[in-house]
């Protein structure tokens, strides 16, 4: 798949109507881009006053690094009636998939559409990937509890001396169905 062109996702029985009416899921693209920082941001927020960590890369990345990551990786955005709702990144690293950004409009949360998007993401991982693994703030037990509910198990917390080490955040990861 490459991430950097756009198309619509040829997906079986309407993979989001069931939890969002009017839905359309496709890869980003560059048109994507000014209502993608806008949606981490207000996506982002409260995770930071949840976690107590207010200097989060979400909040302060620039156009330029969201454009980077959004184009190096396979990313998805949902729109609905023309509004970007929601949207998930996933890149593989040697055996195990990379999944992160997994963001929902704040005004939608809690309708399933962050756990379908999860699976398509998932669903999207090259046949040689042998994990799925990703992370989330420590005291986000919404997330915690959606991840482990997906099949997801907490890891052990990296060595802060390690390079995977993130203050604040907890690890999960599941093997590849």
């Amino acid at each position: 798949m490459a991430a950097h062109s756009r198309y619509q996702l040829d997906l079986p029985g309407d993979a989001l109507s069931d939890v969002l009416a009017d839905a359309t899921l496709s890869t980003f693209g560059p048109d994507d881009l000014a209502e993608l920082v806008v949606l981490q941001r207000c996506c982002w927020v409260p995770e930071a006053v949840l976690n107590n960590m207010l200097d989060l890369p979400a909040l302060r990345e620039t156009h330029d690094e969201v454009l980077a990551w959004a184009t190096a990786s396979t990313t998805l955005v949902v729109r609905q009636r023309g509004r970007l709702v929601a949207a998930v990144r996933g890149q593989s690293r040697d055996t195990d998939w990379h999944i992160g950004r997994l963001m929902v409009a704040p005004d939608l949360a809690g309708r399933g559409l962050g756990s379908q998007l999860l699976r398509l993401i998932e669903s999207l991982a090259p046949p040689h990937i042998e994990q799925l693994v990703l992370f989330t703030g420590a005291n986000s037990a919404r997330n915690i509890r959606m991840y482990q509910n997906a099949g997801y198990r907490l890891l052990p917390t990296p060595d802060p001396l390690s390079p995977n080490y993130i203050s604040g955040v907890v690890h999960l990861a599941k093997p590849r169905s």
